[in-house]
């Protein structure tokens, strides 16, 4: 019987450390979840969604930018959109093609500063 709750006991100390591993993982899946949402949150629609806007000249970090900015900023035409989600799903806004020129003007800025020559 006495050999018995050893074995058990020393079963639960080699569990342990397992155990803790497994709860590390799971922290670190859910942390890198929660990292990959609040990175994405402000970027309703992406730069496929803006197709008649070119972005292919930015940097990753630049294209963020300039994504950010047109989530951002909203229409004037009254509307209530921003400037991303009037070009890419309203075709009959009279100030789509303004818009169009806005977000390319995100674009210019978001390369960052021209070198001087």
């Amino acid at each position: 019987m006495k050999r018995a709750l050893k074995n058990r006991q020393a079963r639960g100390r080699a569990a342990r450390p397992f155990r803790l591993l497994k709860w590390i993982a799971v922290a670190g899946v859910l942390a890198l979840a929660v990292y990959g949402i609040s990175r994405m949150s402000n970027i309703a629609y992406t730069e496929k969604d803006i197709g008649v806007v070119d972005f292919s000249a930015l940097s990753a970090k630049g294209r963020r930018t300039a994504l950010e900015a047109a989530n951002r900023v909203r229409c004037t035409c009254g509307c209530g959109m921003t400037l991303a989600q009037c070009v890419a799903t309203d075709s009959t806004c009279p100030l789509r093609e303004r818009n169009i020129g806005r977000i390319e003007v995100m674009v210019e800025e978001a390369k960052g500063p021209r070198p001087v020559s």
